[in-house]
């Protein structure tokens, strides 16, 4: 009998230990000290802004600190590498935009794979590139820049790989003679495009917005199915009569390859939780983004799409890596 009872005993045990172990458990304490969120790009732009306002917010949600890393350069390669080489266990994370899901389009020799390096959290928010002109461009319209590109130059700034492409789409769709011009940032080709150097810059709505009420540039073309309310004169590209001119600015919070399930669902909630706050959302809504929250493997599908839409635009255009 006391065999029986130890043998009970030792069972018990054994099944808490487990229950101790199981990833819903984990998931249940963590997280237990900071969270670190990487941000791969300069202080002060749209992603820096987006995952600030975020992380504030699931600081008070966590009882812990979120804390916002910058570590800027090669067009966020270097902050999502660090990433990728970090321990799976939810207190590194990474917030990029589109061009993650487009730098193995247009650059050689990754030092990850981006989709087998990090494990997809969610598409946090989405936001269309929009065209941006002088106030003094004499084209009033989309209508009258697309026309006046098929019979003229027109060059159009880009600043990374989805501005780049996406003025290469805009080139396919309409067959315009457009120059595309390299910058090194958004803020220089607002610069450029307000002092006239440039007809014209692709860039994100954050980076255009303060420009915009200044007075000193007009966001004349949206890269998406509708009408913003932040530019309500602004024309989409399918109104000028381009179908297939979609570029969406998004935001995308992913972890190490790796990572727990449970505490990738915990965040995907918690995000979901966070988000309903009205200033938070408010403070989105009046940057140009409209909040999404795609499950983790909707996402995951949603990269491997918008990488092939890509590849296929920079091959019809004849764009190599470099």
């Amino acid at each position: 009998m006391w065999n029986v009872r130890w043998i009970r005993g030792a069972l018990g045990a054994m099944a808490c230990t487990v229950a101790a172990l199981a990833p819903g458990h984990a998931a249940a304490k963590w997280p237990e000290k900071p969270v670190t969120l990487i941000v791969p790009y300069a202080p002060g732009g749209g992603t820096d802004i987006v995952s600030r306002l975020v992380a504030q917010k699931l600081s008070e949600r966590w009882g812990q600190s979120v804390i916002v890393e910058n570590r800027p350069g090669a067009n966020g390669v270097i902050g999502s590498s660090h990433v990728q080489k970090s321990a799976p266990d939810g207190y590194t994370l990474l917030m990029v935009v589109g061009s993650h899901a487009i730098n193995p389009v247009l650059m050689k020799n990754l030092p990850y794979d981006t989709v087998r390096g990090f494990t997809p959290i969610t598409r946090l928010a989405i936001s269309p590139m929009v065209l941006v002109v002088s106030k003094s461009n004499p084209a009033r319209t989309l209508t009258d820049l697309v026309g006046a590109a098929r019979s003229q130059p027109l060059g159009i700034g880009y600043s990374e790989g989805q501005t780049r492409l996406t003025g290469e789409l805009l080139r396919q769709a309409g067959n315009l003679k457009t120059i595309p011009v390299s910058y090194k940032g958004g803020a220089q080709i607002m610069v450029d495009v307000i002092g006239g150097h440039v007809g014209a810059g692709f860039t994100s709505v954050l980076t255009a917005l303060p420009h915009v009420q200044s007075g000193n540039l007009r966001v004349i073309g949206v890269a998406a199915d509708e009408r913003m309310a932040l530019f309500p004169d602004a024309m989409t590209f399918k109104e000028a009569g381009l179908d297939g001119v979609e570029s969406l600015n998004w935001y995308g919070l992913f972890g190490p390859a790796g990572m727990s399930p449970a505490i990738v669902d915990q965040i995907h909630r918690d995000l979901q939780q966070v988000t309903q706050d009205p200033a938070l959302a408010k403070q989105m809504k009046d940057q140009g983004a409209t909040i999404v929250l795609t499950p983790p493997a909707e996402f995951r599908a949603f990269l491997g799409a918008e990488t092939q839409k890509w590849a296929d635009v920079a091959k019809r255009g004849g764009i190599q890596p470099e």
